[in-house]
């Protein structure tokens, strides 16, 4: 009767476990990795100690004050699944919040050539903030690559557009001028800048975001380009392409605690 190799069936037994262990450790790793993909992002943002006015000054400024960027590079919905390279950058003042936006894509198009138009379907980047948590409006301001600019505030399906005078005093600088354009086949570079004066708030009443926490989302459109695609700095778990969902905004925390 033959023996039995009990060393060598212990040593059989244990590569067994430690695969398993393995495969154990990866499934758990990447459900955590994926948790951590659909989890709301967060966001310091820094205070400069300035009055700015002209938006065109704003990318030389925060690069002086060595701002970091932050990547709008989610893609939320598999139909749609190109990715431009998108990054934002934002500070704030004691008069208002200041943005810059840089963008890669493989075409762009600006043939919205009116404020408060849908400039959504051109190449478009967007901000969405609910500045106050004790209700549930929030702002939307959506540029086009030329500076055209869409502001609304209140409920998902309850929106009311900001009048002339609010529009106006959002300075805006665009890297790709001012005037419209059929759509150009690229790949194309270009920036947009905004100053945002607290009136923008135009349902609240703004004075300072110093120590707040709010929420909000950045975006980047192009709903009538020839790959329309829509993608998000934080997270959206819905089914179809939706951009108005502050229930996945992120977090903005202005200044340090």
């Amino acid at each position: 009767m033959a023996r039995k190799d009990h060393r060598k069936e212990g040593m059989t037994l244990l590569r067994k476990k430690q695969k398993l262990s393995f495969w154990v450790n990866l499934i758990c790793l990447l459900g955590l990795h994926a948790e951590a993909q659909q989890l709301p992002k967060k966001l310091i943002v820094d205070k400069l100690d300035l009055h700015l006015a002209d938006p065109s000054m704003i990318p030389r400024v925060f690069d002086e004050t060595h701002l970091e960027y932050h990547q709008i590079s989610n893609v939320n919905w598999p139909d749609y699944p190109y990715r431009p390279d998108v990054k934002f950058r934002i500070a704030y003042s004691d008069f208002g919040i200041l943005l810059h936006f840089k963008v890669v894509e493989q075409s762009v198009r600006a043939k919205t050539s009116l404020d408060n138009g849908p400039v959504w379907e051109d190449s478009c980047v967007e901000f969405f903030i609910q500045p106050d948590s004790s209700n549930d409006l929030y702002y939307n301001l959506e540029f086009n690559c030329i500076g055209k600019l869409l502001i609304e505030s209140g409920t998902p399906g309850n929106r009311t557009f900001a009048g002339p005078n609010v529009l106006a005093n959002v300075k805006r600088w665009s890297s790709l001028g001012t005037q419209p354009f059929e759509e150009r086949k690229g790949p194309v570079n270009w920036e947009l800048a905004a100053v945002i004066p607290y009136s923008t708030f135009f349902k609240h009443t703004i004075e300072r975001l110093d120590g707040k926490v709010v929420k909000a989302n950045f975006y980047k459109c192009g709903d009538k380009l020839a790959v329309p695609h829509f993608i998000s700095w934080s997270p959206i778990a819905l089914q179809e392409p939706q951009f108005h969902a502050p229930s996945f905004f992120g977090y903005l925390q202005f200044g340090y605690d």
